[in-house]
Formats: C-alpha cells, sequence, structure tokens
C-alpha cells in the first residue's frame, strides 16, 4: 500500500490553533495567555489593557490608582449637583444625559477591571466607592437640610 496516507499527521502545537496573519496560506501561531477566573493574589495580571500594567510593581500600583480614582469619580459623579435651579429644561437635559453616559461608562470601566479577578483591584475598587460614597454621599459633609436635596443624576441600579 505505498502512498497512501494511514491518517498520521504531526499534531505540532493544536493548543495554539494558526491564524492567518493577512497574508493568504501563511499561518502564524500566538501563544495564547491564560486569563484567570478565579480571584488570585499578584502583581502580574492584565487590568482594562493589553499588557497593562506588565509585571512591573511601579504600573501595578499606578493600575490600582487608577481603578481607585475611577470607582470615586462614580461616586462623585453620582452625588454631585452641577445643574442650577432655573435651568434651561433642554440644556439642564442635555447635560444632564451627558453626565449619565460619563458615569455609566466609568461604572462599566470599573466592572471590567474588577473581572481581572486581581483581589488588589477588587479590594481598591470597593475601597473607591466606599470613599467616594463617605466624601459625597453621606451625611458626614452635609451641613444643612438644601444640601441633601439630592443629585443631578437618579442612583444607579444593578
Amino acid at each position: 500500500m505505498e502512498g497512501m496516507d494511514h491518517g498520521h499527521h504531526d499534531m505540532g502545537d493544536m493548543a495554539s490553533p494558526p491564524s492567518m496573519n493577512g497574508t493568504e496560506g501563511m499561518p502564524h501561531h500566538h501563544k495564547m495567555m491564560m486569563m484567570h477566573m478565579t480571584f488570585f493574589w499578584g502583581k502580574n495580571a492584565e487590568i482594562l489593557f493589553n499588557k497593562w500594567p506588565g509585571t512591573s510593581t511601579g504600573m501595578y500600583v499606578l493600575a490600582l490608582v487608577f481603578i481607585f480614582v475611577l470607582a470615586l469619580l462614580v461616586e462623585w459623579l453620582s452625588h454631585c449637583k452641577l445643574i442650577k435651579d432655573g435651568s434651561n429644561h433642554v440644556a439642564a437635559g442635555l447635560v444632564q444625559t451627558f453626565l449619565h453616559a460619563i458615569r455609566v461608562g466609568l461604572a462599566y470601566m470599573v466592572m471590567l477591571a474588577v473581572m481581572s479577578f486581581n483581589v488588589g483591584v477588587f479590594l481598591v475598587a470597593i475601597a473607591g466607592h466606599t470613599v467616594g460614597f463617605f466624601f459625597f454621599g453621606s451625611r458626614v459633609f452635609k451641613k444643612s437640610e438644601f444640601e441633601k436635596a439630592g443629585s443631578d443624576l437618579p442612583p444607579m441600579s444593578c
């Protein structure tokens, strides 16, 4: 049975299927990175952007500060009062809609960062929301009933 193929094929690297690099018929192999699907401790994580923060401790700390600030901003936007009473209804509605879009976008960025399953990211996201609520939403810094009147945006619903 000369010349017959008996089904023996070189399996090669079956873990990472070949993909095309733009040139027809020219396979290009990519090394696939495993994503954590459970909480883990460590600075070697990918948060929001490809290869960020990398393996540098300083960049990991910067990423944590960034997530903290995003969560803090979500709370500030949830409790701020930027639209003056008596403003034009259309202009006030447009500003309110824009603020809502910004708040939702920032909240989704925090959520996506937490989906890295990194415990540090999870903790700073909670800390950012907590500190933000303490300063902007709690009664601690309210001086009068007028200040307790609310914010420009309705509460976020989860």
